[in-house]
């Protein structure tokens, strides 16, 4: 049985690696994977039919010459017209829902208010979403690789427990197994469930989406009703002890200053959360502060790109011009080279997109902890 297992295994991570390869050089032939890849020309084959079999892959219709001597080759892509993921954020007050390609192309996009923040009145919700969702990807014969959920708080991704999310007054509540029997009754076929943070679900979309490997270290901040950090270093995310990891909205930015939410004074959340910004007299100290607060990322992660998105920033888009100059004039003051600071990509869906690429995320790195197989058509 383990024999078996560990087959099984090395399958998932050799059909990963040809996978990611492709993602990262389009256009590659199997002569070409396998020098990459470092796999027997047999095996890339037999791996390669497999997955355009599950429309992971396309190749072009005709072959491409090659230098030199040889046969054509047939290039080998990412097929990003059958298979797509699902993306779920929960907010405070509202549902986001995509559903996005394999590269990251968004199909279709809902937001509808949250119709109450109790955990089974939002899975109800969620569930009749995805279920009318479902039928429209069926009569289109477009075929579903997962679903992704994120939300404000604390995660435990292994549990697919919410630990502690104080915006939606949620506290220890088994999310992921509360979607699976909610899909379950309501006859949605998808094994695949994730559930992340909303900041951690955001920087990973960037990264699978956008910049990838190129971009590492990087940290997603999100500015919303709450203000987190999703890390991605080293290729993965980086979560914390108990998934709460990136709580910058909890860190104290001035001793004594504006009383947070949470009862301190001084929080970020409450200099560039969505309520403070909504009763603040201006935005320019509001962006210095943003910026003191990239400024103590970069000097605790020293990341190569920093995404700013959330409500806070698409309302208020001078923000990230004011967190830039601040945060660019404390690296010149120490002699410092300064992160690239950009918005985020997908707007107002980041999370949501996130969300979905959270389920790329796991199929491509089998060796994540309880990372589930790849699923079959």
């Amino acid at each position: 049985m383990k024999a078996t297992g560990d087959l099984q295994l090395l399958k998932r991570i050799n059909r990963s690696v040809l996978l990611r390869l492709i993602r990262s050089q389009p256009d590659l032939s199997r002569a070409r994977l396998a020098a990459l890849s470092g796999l027997t020309k047999s095996t890339v084959s037999a791996l390669v039919r497999e997955l355009l079999d599950e429309h992971w892959l396309s190749e072009a219709a005709a072959p491409v010459a090659t230098q030199g001597l040889g046969r054509p080759s047939t290039p080998l892509n990412i097929d990003a017209t059958k298979r797509v993921l699902i993306g779920i954020e929960i907010a405070v007050d509202c549902m986001r829902l995509v559903c996005v390609s394999l590269s990251g192309t968004i199909l279709t996009q809902t937001e509808v208010a949250l119709q109450g923040q109790q955990p089974a009145e939002a899975c109800q919700q969620l569930g009749q979403l995805v279920q009318v969702l479902c039928r429209q990807l069926e009569d289109k014969q477009l075929l579903l690789t997962g679903v992704g959920v994120c939300l404000p708080g604390a995660v435990d991704e292994t549990q697919g427990l919410v630990r502690l999310a104080p915006n939606l007054g949620w506290r220890d509540v088994p999310f992921r197994s509360m979607v699976m029997a909610e899909f379950a009754r309501l006859g949605i076929a998808s094994s695949q469930v994730h559930v992340q943070n909303d900041a951690d679900a955001a920087a990973l979309g960037e990264y699978e989406f956008a910049g990838g490997s190129s971009d590492d270290p990087l940290i997603f901040v999100n500015c919303d009703v709450g203000v987190g950090a999703g890390i991605v270093l080293n290729d993965r995310l980086f979560t914390g002890f108990l998934g709460a990891a990136g709580e910058i909205g909890h860190s104290i930015l001035q001793v004594d200053g504006p009383v947070c939410s949470c009862g301190r004074r001084g929080c970020a959340e409450a200099f560039i959360g969505a309520r403070a910004l909504a009763k603040k007299q201006g935005l320019q100290q509001a962006g210095k502060y943003l910026g003191v607060m990239l400024q103590n990322l970069d000097a605790m992660f020293n990341p190569h790109v920093i995404v700013v998105g959330g409500r806070s920033c698409i309302e208020h888009p001078a923000l990230i011009d004011g967190a830039r100059l601040a945060q660019r004039a404390y690296a010149s003051a120490a002699g410092l080279q300064a992160p690239q600071v950009r918005p985020a990509r997908f707007g107002v869906q980041a999370a949501a997109v996130g969300a979905a690429a959270l389920v790329l995320h796991q199929f491509l790195r089998p060796l994540l902890k309880e990372s589930p197989p790849m699923p079959n058509p």
